[in-house]
């Protein structure tokens, strides 16, 4: 877990170690951060995916998810789900956490309310 400046070109890059599948423990390396600030918001949110914690903004929850669902299905169907997500729901709910309650994200909704209608 280290940020450091590159004084040869003058960016910032990140290491880190995480555990993978197996239990091993291996190094991530990112480079080519114009400030320090980009750097440590990068080794931060890398290590909420890798511990998939809970209080992860929706944005990572949803960066997971496509990269786990692309090889799985057609590419048009992936694109197409990927534009319903990226217009649709994440300009709503791309910056909250997944720990935020869920009535106050979609309002109160009463079922009896809705079959009423």
């Amino acid at each position: 877990m280290a940020v450091i400046k590159n004084n040869k070109t003058g960016m910032w890059e990140v290491r880190t170690y995480y555990k993978d599948l197996t239990g091993a423990r291996k190094q991530k390396t990112k480079r080519g951060f114009a400030k320090k600030s980009e750097a440590l918001e990068w080794e931060r949110n890398f290590k909420l995916k890798e511990n998939q914690s809970i209080s992860m903004s929706f944005q990572s929850f949803v960066d997971i998810y496509l990269t786990d669902l692309e090889p799985r299905i057609k590419r048009n169907t992936f694109l197409t789900k990927k534009h319903i997500i990226e217009t649709k729901i994440l300009p709503y709910f791309g910056k909250r956490k997944l720990t935020d309650k869920q009535k106050e994200l979609l309002g109160a909704v009463d079922g009896d309310d809705y079959l009423k209608e």
